[in-house]
């Protein structure tokens, strides 16, 4: 329980800065429609909704005995139209979201190290070994939720990458079929273990580097 108690935060966080960053991207190439139904903030409860924000992450929890977690916030409400440039406009905004969460890795990272550095200095190793934990919770979360939606599937943001990037006359055919394969790869994730695992191989790798370039940084008590 404590766990989740750290992870949780951190997750709603990061969802609600990945839904930010495409409001705020939006509005700067000429859609205003997320400012207008109030989406540009970073204040929760807007981008937030209780099944896929809290009942999703908390159940995937339990089922997983603490060893996973994902979750989402409403996505926010954009109009391609409005963009000054639709086709160029439509794939900043998308992978808009995704770059946060690359940089919230990053911070969260950097935050890793900083804390041991401040832990060995003060020798106070459980405090921040606690803010270790929350700090490698932000980087596994963020990089999780920056390659899911890599994913060239609608409605995650690979796919609008994806679609304007194929000719015309394909790109509704696309989107007619594609819809149908994210309900599909969720199936086969939870039916088929080791298909998640090649869906996030990416995310392991990346962990696996992080863990050892943090490692002369850990505390007892935090880990990454």
């Amino acid at each position: 329980m404590a766990d989740i108690l750290l992870v949780l935060p951190v997750l709603l966080f990061s969802v609600v800065a990945h839904e930010y960053a495409h409001a705020w991207t939006a509005l700067r190439q000429g859609d205003d429609t997320a400012l207008q139904l109030g989406r540009l903030t970073m204040n929760p409860l807007p981008h937030l909704d209780l099944m896929n924000s809290v009942i999703v992450p908390v159940g995937l929890w339990i089922l997983s005995n603490g060893t996973f977690t994902f979750g989402a916030a409403k996505p926010v409400p954009v109009n391609p139209a409005n963009y000054r440039h639709p086709r160029r406009g439509d794939i900043v905004v998308s992978v808009a979201g995704i770059t946060m969460n690359l940089l919230l890795a990053l911070a969260g990272g950097l935050l890793f190290a900083a804390f041991g550095l401040l832990g060995q200095a003060a020798g106070a190793s459980r405090l921040f070994g606690t803010l270790q934990a929350v700090a490698s919770a932000a980087v596994l979360v963020n990089l999780l939720l920056g390659f899911f939606n890599l994913i060239p599937l609608p409605p995650l943001d690979g796919s609008h990458v994806l679609a304007q990037l194929l000719p015309p006359a394909w790109r509704e055919g696309y989107r007619s079929v594609g819809r149908f394969g994210l309900a599909a790869l969720l199936l086969a994730m939870i039916l088929v273990p080791r298909v998640g695992s090649l869906v996030f191989w990416p995310v392991s790798a990346m962990t696996d580097v992080a863990r050892d370039l943090l490692a002369p940084f850990a505390l007892g008590g935090g880990g990454s």
